[in-house]
């Protein structure tokens, strides 16, 4: 009784997108996107808890799937040693979205650069290092489902990689910042 009850459910929700969806054929689109983030090894010796982080992104589609995006983002973690981290800086690389079947529905996926700092901080909020900006990547997909007017829903998984150097006193340290993130953003296409 319950698979019939979520089986209709679920088609009633398919049905509801799908006339209220709008085509977002626009060239141009803003997202704001944001979630949870869980590092995939220690940062410096230390282990991190469960972090949190959002985008801002600037669409731009140049070919019918294809497009470039912009924006800059935040993460922070907290370390069991009374240590922040947060993680800041510009993204860009490109955007694949196509539609799934003849739905409104498409995946997207996306790779790209990161120019990104990694700031520590300590239990009072004081900056007490600060690795400088440098280069690492992005990788990124999801789902766009299509609210109406030009809006979707985008719920994704996403992975960052940045590797930096940190010097304090005279010794440096190896910062090498691997994490995924699950996101859930909403576009806005003109």
């Amino acid at each position: 009784m319950k698979t019939k009850v979520l089986a209709i459910m679920a088609l009633a929700t398919m049905v509801s997108i799908s006339s209220m969806a709008q085509n977002n054929n626009g060239r141009f689109g803003i997202e704001l996107t944001g979630g949870a983030s869980f590092a995939t090894q220690q940062l410096g010796g230390n282990d991190l808890n469960t972090g949190a982080g959002f985008e801002g992104i600037l669409h731009y589609r140049f070919m019918p799937h294809t497009g470039l995006y912009a924006g800059w983002g935040w993460n922070r973690f907290a370390a069991d040693e009374n240590f922040d981290y947060e993680e800041t800086g510009y993204i860009m690389g490109v955007q694949f979205k196509h539609p799934i079947g003849n739905s409104p529905i498409a995946y997207y996926l996306r790779a790209g650069a990161l120019y990104n700092h990694i700031e520590v901080e300590n239990d009072k909020g004081d900056i007490i290092g600060d690795t400088g900006h440098g280069w690492g990547w992005q990788a990124a997909a999801g789902v766009d489902l299509p609210l109406g007017s030009g809006w979707s829903l985008t719920p994704g998984v996403k992975f960052n990689s940045l590797s930096r150097e940190l010097e304090e006193d005279g010794v440096k340290t190896d910062l090498n910042l691997n994490y995924f993130s699950a996101r859930v953003g909403i576009v806005k296409v003109f």
